[in-house]
């Protein structure tokens, strides 16, 4: 088998920037993935490139991602954080690394920090640990809302028994294929309508105007990572006034996913800016904000909120395909951001409260709250607590990292707690089994002075980014049983 080689010219084709990067781009291919498919190993590139912070600390990808993060200017002076951070409130401390604990205790030492908490299925991530809430005074932190901005769930109830997801199976996966596109780089060759895009801030800003072009094939489709589109049994066991759907058990399609490449530029594009202006100490170093007051703090803004919308318009398109084939319409949808900043009163005052990878849990608000391709995820009702900053967990949360759970996980393994939960997978792989996850069930314990749960969805059929796993431990065998 001859070895793999990427070439300069290949790189720059897919976005790469000159040097130094494209050298350490293509020594780390020659060194770690000589023997792997010249596809696969394009699409790993592009998921760095789109989103380099997340795979900073990744044991091989890390020497691309740091040449593709933003330099820190240093004409600035830099700034202090205070020496005793403001209060925050812990929700589930035994589900919690150190790590997104010692992020937590710089965040809330920013002079711009008002409040905090964390939930239970918090772990370390960039500037904010994931499961992290902050609220500021009058600032906006990027990466406190998130690389992946309006990250969401959507759900739709329809009245069809659940026995028939059993029954045609077939059908109803053929239906989640072909609803959508998975991959960092996917697009559709034909562009879908809505009119998020035609938002007048694609038109005015000049960053957002040469983004709408990708963006407009990339409407309706997932991305990659732990996104989803899946089929299950959606359970009420008793009546409440604000879900509205009466007791008993449905089919339920549960789709997670966000804002797709718009989102990570943003993300990326106003972050390089507020480093440039908030030079903090290296440890706090992606805590860097923006003001509200200021040019570049209103155009964020917008911008998050022009990605948020962006987001949510291809959850709808998702479900208005599939709803579109099933010929019934849902008789309720619930869904939620978990990724995004919001305009909230806090002890008498407006504050800025960042849920990165938290669910708004405002007094009867409604959320999902998804386990993993075999746990159950729950429908929930926020209750308003202060202390949370009327927020809830976003999932179960990560126990493995993704380069831990592929070392540690086999696809026998992988195949046989599917079998044990009968769950049929379309794509996905090791990084995202189950036993990279926490326990959804006590992590829900955790919670529940902050959610009351009032519907139970279970998986049946999920649809991931990624080849069809092979289940002999990472060498060729048989894929998925229907595969």
């Amino acid at each position: 088998m001859s070895k793999l080689t990427i070439t300069a010219k290949e790189l720059r084709g897919i976005g790469f920037p000159e040097s130094p990067v494209i050298p350490v781009a293509m020594d780390v291919v020659g060194k770690q993935f000589k023997h792997e498919k010249r596809e696969d190993v394009m699409e790993i590139l592009k998921a760095v490139l789109a989103s380099p912070l997340e795979y900073k600390n990744d044991a091989i990808l890390g020497m691309i991602a740091e040449k593709l993060l933003p330099k820190e200017e240093v004409g600035e002076p830099e700034i202090s954080l205070n020496n005793t951070g403001v209060h925050f409130n812990v929700f589930g401390s035994e589900h919690i690394e150190q790590g997104a604990f010692h992020q937590m205790y710089s965040a809330v030492k920013l002079p711009i920090a008002v409040s905090g908490a964390l939930m239970p299925d918090a772990h370390h991530g960039y500037g904010l640990p994931i499961g992290g809430v902050l609220a500021t005074d009058n600032a906006v932190i990027p990466y406190g809302v998130g690389v992946d901005i309006g990250c969401r769930m959507c759900l739709s109830i329809f009245d069809i028994d659940a026995k028939e997801l059993a029954n045609r199976e077939q059908y109803f996966a053929r239906e989640i294929s072909e609803a959508t596109l998975f991959g960092s780089g996917a697009q559709f060759k034909q562009a879908e309508d809505h009119e998020v895009m035609d938002n007048k801030a694609f038109f005015e800003n000049p960053l957002l105007k040469g983004l709408h072009g990708r963006a407009w094939k990339q409407l309706g489709s997932s991305g990659s990572g732990n996104h989803f589109v899946e089929f299950g049994a959606v359970t009420i066991s008793e009546n409440d006034a604000i879900l509205g759907v009466e007791p008993g058990t449905y089919i339920g399609l549960l789709s997670h996913s966000g804002s797709r490449a718009l989102g990570a530029c943003i993300a990326n594009h106003y972050t390089k800016i507020a480093i440039s202006k908030r030079r903090l100490p290296q440890e706090a170093k992606n805590l860097a904000w923006l003001d509200l007051n200021e040019e570049a703090g209103q155009e964020y803004w917008i911008a998050m909120n022009l990605a948020g919308d962006y987001a949510s318009a291809c959850h709808h398109i998702i479900h208005a395909k599939i709803t579109k084939q099933l010929g019934r319409k849902p008789i309720k949808m619930v869904e939620n951001h978990h990724n995004f900043a919001w305009k909230e009163q806090f002890d008498g005052r407006e504050v800025i409260v960042h849920r990165k990878g938290a669910t708004p849990a405002g007094k009867d608000v409604l959320g999902i709250i998804p386990g993993s391709m075999t746990a159950n995820g729950y429908i929930v009702k926020g209750k308003g607590e202060l202390a949370s900053l009327n927020s809830a967990s976003h999932g179960a949360g990560r126990k493995m990292s993704r380069t831990q759970a592929i070392a540690n996980i086999t696809y026998e393994g992988l195949k046989n707690e599917l079998n044990k939960y009968g769950v049929k997978l379309l794509g996905g792989g090791l990084d995202e089994a189950p036993f990279a996850y926490k326990d959804i069930e006590a992590v829900m314990d955790s919670q529940t002075s902050l959610v009351d749960v009032v519907g139970k969805f279970t998986p049946k059929i999920v649809k991931m980014c990624g080849d069809p796993p092979r289940f002999n431990n990472r060498k060729k065998g048989s894929q998925i049983e229907g595969e």
